[in-house]
Formats: structure tokens, sequence, C-alpha cells
């Protein structure tokens, strides 16, 4: 069964479901304050040069495919980029009114406090975890893409390239390798060579980020993106410009996306509780085609079978019929001509 099919009968079942008498819990409308202890990252964007070394580092430390030019080519950054299932994060440059000087940004999962990715998944496959960070299991995804549409910032990315087994690929703040011990923050976070990404627990670097905003107000803009946008991020940014001049949306609000969809999913767990059900009845159906397709091919092998043999038996009559004709009439012309030279060499007995 093609997978669009699949999800095509799976939006079938769960409206059929939110229509009918099945109990459901919906989805909290309580805000999420985060964890005590989750840490976050701080980028400051007067800091940052462009130098692209937190890529080179993101992408040695999570064993990345190569990129198509070299890290070191900064040519890269005259064209707007996102990340890719290749690149789980980018640098864009940006030349802001009136800006003596071009600004840059980086771009990655601003893992949320409240993902939307994870709201909207039924399967469960994203996770926020206590460290701050947001994670993927591959291993109970569908492939229904839903995290990357309800993704505000246009992060997950899906692998188109991978026909056996695509996963949805992003930044995942180094959690696996800072939970092993083989590293102790991001690896971006390490390699940047002007401070410009800073790395601890979620309060402190908010104290960092208002400190330097009271410390330089004419440097910053009054605002730390991320710290209630969406329910506030464990990303989150400083600026010198507005947050839209560095293509940052400044429309998203501070309502998180559970709150926004809570009435919408609350028949996501239901539809989860039945999976197995689903499941099983989707391949009964498929088994139950299958097999009147089997049945069907049989039949029409039998007819097309019967239909040859009458059509040769009635080939071979006509044949044979022929024969004794053609047989008759040979023995017929063979008995006249015996007739007529006899009946010649008496003639010519008689005249000698």
């Amino acid at each position: 069964m093609r997978r669009r099919k699949f999800l095509a009968l799976m939006g079938v079942a769960g409206a059929g479901l939110a229509l009918g008498k099945t109990p459901a819990q919906a989805a909290g409308n309580v805000h999420f304050e985060g964890y005590p202890d989750a840490k976050a990252v701080l980028f400051d964007a007067t800091r940052c040069i462009g130098c692209r070394k937190c890529e080179a580092a993101c992408n040695k430390v999570n064993k990345l495919p190569a990129p198509a030019k070299p890290f070191d080519d900064l040519k890269v950054l005259d064209g707007e980029r996102r990340t890719t299932a290749k690149a789980y994060t980018v640098v864009n440059r940006y030349q802001p009114a009136g800006a003596a000087a071009p600004v840059f940004r980086k771009l990655q999962c601003n893992h949320c406090q409240e993902p939307a990715c994870a709201s909207a998944c039924f399967v469960r496959a994203f996770k926020k975890n206590p460290d701050g960070s947001v994670t993927y299991d591959a291993s109970v995804c569908v492939g229904c893409r839903y995290c990357m549409m309800a993704c505000p910032f246009n992060v997950p990315a899906y692998e188109y390239d991978e026909p056996l087994t695509p996963r949805v690929m992003k930044c995942t703040m180094c959690h696996p390798q800072i939970e092993s011990g083989e590293l102790t923050m991001p690896g971006c976070v390490g390699a940047c060579p002007k401070e410009a990404l800073v790395y601890g627990k979620r309060k402190d670097i908010l104290k960092i980020a208002h400190a330097r905003i009271e410390a330089f107000p004419g440097r910053y803009v009054d605002h730390v993106y991320g710290e209630s946008e969406m329910g506030g991020t464990n990303w989150l940014y400083l600026s010198g410009v507005p947050f839209k001049e560095i293509g940052m949306r400044e429309d998203l609000g501070v309502t998180s996306a559970p709150e926004l969809t809570s009435g919408a999913l609350a028949v996501v767990p239901m539809v989860a509780a039945v999976w197995p059900a689903l499941l099983g009845g989707i391949w009964a159906i498929s088994k139950r085609n299958g097999k009147v397709a089997d049945e069907e091919r049989k039949e029409a092998v039998k007819t097309a079978v019967a239909a040859n043999q009458a059509d040769n038996d009635a080939k071979l009559a006509k044949a044979k019929e022929q024969a004794e004709k053609d047989k008759k009439d040979s023995i017929e012309r063979e008995v006249k001509k015996a007739l007529e030279e006899a009946a010649s060499a008496a003639k010519e007995e008689e005249g000698a």
C-alpha cells in the first residue's frame, strides 16, 4: 500500500472517531514554563562575522555529508538558505536598510518550550527533553510530515533522496553527544571564534541577554527573541536591528502551539490508541483485496483456456473435414484418370 493511501485512510479513521462517541483526552491548555534546569543557547547577531565555523562544527559532530562547497567558501552567503536534511544549521547574510555593514544570523531548530512539531505528531516521534532539546525518533515515524507543516520556523527537513528509510532531520542541540559525554556543549557553540554563541541554563542565559541590553542599549533591540515567542524557545537571539530585517518572524505571538491547537489535537490520543487495530484493519482489507484479485485472475485464465480449447477443437474438426474431402476428391481423380487411361489403351488396340 502506498504511503499516501495509508495516510488518507488514517485521516478518514481519525475523522470518523472524532464524530463518534469514543472519549478522548484533549491536549492541555496550560502554559508550560519549561524544565527548571533546561539549557539554552544565546545567539548574538552583533558578534557574528559569518565565518561558517559553526556550520563546519555541526557537520563534523553529527557526521553529515560534506557540502557541495567547502565551509570556507563564503560565496554561499550571497543567497538566503534554510536548513536541510544534510545541514542542521546555516548562516545567512542580510543587509538591513541604513546599516553600514551586513548582519549575519544563524538558523537551526529553536527547540521550543512547547514544540509545534511534537504537538502535531500523532505517533510522538518528537520529544521535549529536560535539557531543553527537542529530539526525533525515526523508528516510530510514519513519514506524514505534519511536523514540517506545523513548525513556525520552517526547520524540519525531509530526506526526499532516501527511498527506503527517509527521516525528518534537524538540529538536536547535540543532545546525544552531550548525554553520552562526548561534548559538554553544542558543537557550534564551542567552534564560534567570536563568542556569538553562549550555552548554559536558560534562566542564566536570559539574565546574560538582558544584561547586555542594559549595558549597551544603543547596540541592541530591547528584546530577547525566543523569551516568549510561541511560548518561549531554548534558542534565544539578540540583534542590533529589527528581527524582521534578518529574516525572523515577528507575527508569532506568545501563545504556544499546543494551546493554539488544543481542540484540533483532541483526536490525536484517540487515533494513537486505535493504531494497532487500524493497521490490522488495513492489512485485512489489503489481504482480502489481494485474495479477490487472485481468484479473479484464476477465473480469467480458466475462461481464456476454455475458450482457446474450444477454438482449437473447432479448427481441428474443420481441418479433419477438409482432409477427408481432399482425400475423397483425390481418390476420385485417380480413379477417373485410371479409367480414362484404360479406355485410351483399348482404342489403340482396336485400331492396331
